[in-house]
């Protein structure tokens, strides 16, 4: 069992939280720009519970104390809450944050209050007599921070209130809902575009963790934003494993997968409500804890479908894409794609949901190119034509990271813009477990030849028939059944005839042109392997489907985990709010590895502020002691 001396437990945290701030006390190693952040520090120990912020997070701050607008892009669990919540606690005033759903501003406020943090939501959710409460609190300065949805922030009475009040901040979050180009527009969003005119002397902080470069422009544009900073994290979730296999006897599978995972949260998207209906019912019969979740549900079910599921009361949601987006649970240790997401933006969002404390989470999607066709069908029932080739290019995208050979890693980052120069980044299937590779030169001339006597006319398919030697009616009446190339390939399946193909087209020996119904083409690189100037390796078809099951970190003591994940859901219960409020996963796998024993120590502990320490540090340390007696752990 990994266990850590004081001394080396002291270093956890890089500054001790008594010395972290002296008032009147200047000191140049806190200086930046003309700004003391030494109360930034304190804060951030004294709520928070860390003493070190996470990248691009302390100069976003900076700017914002300097009064700036500021444009953040940056990933799910790469720390964007903190960015406007830290500096609310140190301007003078109230910040006003603009949440799209309840259940999140809920999530955000219960959070924030446990951290010690005067902070309130106004919304439909609340009676006459608490949002009452929450305007008397506003008017005597008593809230740091308040969320508002913004079709409520936009209500001229509701405004104007909060004109006469001293706004120090409006900080806009979930902001790619207020493009049109975004993939979660919301017309109540457009109407932010006068905050300017109303808070002309307010800094604006708009943040997203979804945004392509045109909806970035457009973010900046509609809000009017004054020359900001902007700031792009990495989109590198480093601690998220991509994974797509092929969808054969995906049931099977996936139940395979959650044999060892009872205790685990996790979201299993489906792409219509009877697919998730008829899923979660044949997992509760498996006795898995699962409800599904989509739009053809109840309000109030949905309501408490959702609570359930925060609460830890059950372990699985079956989902369509109606779920996730107000969730800030932060231990979902699984997100699996049982259907084909429609685009990487919603793969990319979806999958951001696992893993928001930083520890290690699988994203599974299980692929089928039959599921392409349910895509498509709603692609085609759009008017505007540009949107119908927007759409497909899109689709195409999210085929070719499911059907792509190199690192997946690699192939999202690039899509929305960013290089990974890694070659293996050790956190992916085709990383972690390269394909077999076979010379494939004589495959690739083949279905180079065919491409080139059939007049670069014909799909994929129609290629595989073709070298398999079928005689379906088109190929008999386009007289192709008669070309050199027909039937040269029986030694392989019309299926790995695609996905040879299909392969060349990613690798540039060949090209893929059209929307609907894509034809191949040839390229010079192609050209070149049908003279014999040039040979390539293709990939193996795999012939057993299995999904990749990663260690299970054995660094920390998982009994005592187990205890005090108990003790967490125990404590949550008896408060009305989600388990990972009080503490994150994280938080309780550093108390299984280090076994604090004594305040100063819990003290230590990533998570743990001041607020938590007394609320909460008498009854873990009881726990870890009464479990390190038990078991004869003596203090390193």
């Amino acid at each position: 069992m990994g266990k850590l001396s004081n001394n080396t437990m002291q270093q956890r945290k890089t500054l001790n939280p008594v010395d972290i701030y002296t008032v009147g006390h200047s000191n140049t190693e806190f200086e930046k720009n003309g700004i003391n952040m030494e109360p930034a520090y304190h804060a951030l120990q004294k709520y928070f519970g860390y003493t070190t912020f996470l990248h691009l997070q302390e100069d976003i701050i900076q700017d914002i104390l300097l009064k700036k607008d500021v444009f953040v892009l940056m990933p799910t669990g790469g720390g964007k809450s903190l960015c406007y919540q830290l500096p609310a606690l140190l301007l003078d005033g109230v910040t006003i944050v603009v949440s799209p759903l309840i259940a999140l501003m809920k999530d955000q406020v219960d959070s924030l209050k446990a951290n010690g943090i005067a902070a309130a939501h106004i919304n439909s959710s609340l009676c006459f007599d608490e949002m009452q409460n929450v305007k008397l609190d506003l008017a005597e300065n008593k809230i740091s921070i308040l969320y508002v949805a913004p079709e409520r922030l936009m209500i001229p009475d509701f405004l104007s209130a909060l004109k006469r009040l001293n706004v120090s901040l409006v900080a806009i979050d979930e902001a790619h809902c207020i493009s049109e180009w975004g993939h979660d527009f919301r017309p109540g969003y457009r109407q932010l575009k006068v905050l300017k005119e109303h808070f002309p002397k307010v800094p604006l902080v708009a943040l997203t963790a979804t945004a392509t470069s045109r909806v970035q422009e457009d973010i900046t544009a509609q809000l009017k934003l004054s020359n900001p900073k902007t700031y792009k994290a990495s989109f590198n979730r480093k601690n998220l494993f991509y994974q797509v296999k092929s969808k054969d006897n995906a049931y099977y599978q996936l139940l395979r997968y959650l044999e060892g995972r009872k205790n685990d949260s996790g979201i299993i998207y489906c792409y219509s409500r009877k697919s998730a209906d008829d899923l979660a019912n044949k997992l509760k019969k498996e006795g898995h804890r699962a409800l599904p979740y989509h739009a053809g549900l109840k309000s109030d079910l949905r309501t408490e479908t959702q609570d359930k599921f925060i609460k830890d009361d059950v372990e699985i949601i079956v989902a369509t894409v109606a779920f996730g987006m107000g969730i800030d649970k932060s231990n979902v240790r699984f997100v699996i794609h049982y259907d084909l997401p429609k685009n990487l933006e919603t793969y990319y969002q979806e999958t951001g949901r696992a893993g928001r404390d930083g520890e290690e989470s699988d994203c599974i999607i299980f692929f089928s190119r039959s599921d392409m066709g349910k895509i498509s069908y709603f692609i085609e029932q759009k008017g505007d034509e540009t949107e119908k080739q927007n759409a497909y290019k899109k689709l195409r995208c999210m085929v070719a990271f499911c059907e792509g050979g190199t690192c997946r890693r690699k192939i999202l980052l690039e899509y929305f813009g960013e290089m990974y120069d890694e070659t293996n980044c050790g956190n992916c299937d085709n990383c972690l477990n390269p394909k077999e590779t076979t010379d494939g030169t004589i495959i690739a001339q083949k279905i180079v030849s065919c491409v080139a006597q059939i007049g670069e006319r014909f799909g994929v398919n129609y290629i595989a028939d073709i070298l398999y030697g079928s005689r379906i009616q088109k190929i008999v009446h386009n007289r192709h059944d008669t070309i050199a190339a027909h039937g040269t390939g029986k030694e392989y399946s019309k299926k790995q005839w695609q996905a040879f193909t299909r392969e060349l087209v990613q690798l540039g020996y060949l090209k893929s042109e059209g929307d609907r119904y894509p034809i191949i083409k040839l390229t010079q690189d192609g050209c070149d392997i049908l003279s014999g100037t040039k040979g390539v390796l293709l990939t193996k078809p795999e012939e057993k489907v299995k999904i990749i099951q990663k260690d299970v970190d054995g660094s920390f003591d998982h009994d005592l985990f187990e205890i005090l994940r108990s003790l967490r859901k125990k404590l949550a219960d008896g408060a009305g709010m989600p388990p990972y409020v009080i503490f994150h996963d994280s938080s309780l796998i550093e108390m299984a590895t280090y076994f604090p024993r004594s305040q100063s120590d819990f003290r230590t502990i990533i998570g743990v502020g001041e607020s938590k320490l007394e609320k909460y540090g008498e009854l873990f340390l009881e726990e870890i002691a009464g479990y390190c007696k038990e078991h004869n752990i003596k203090p390193a």
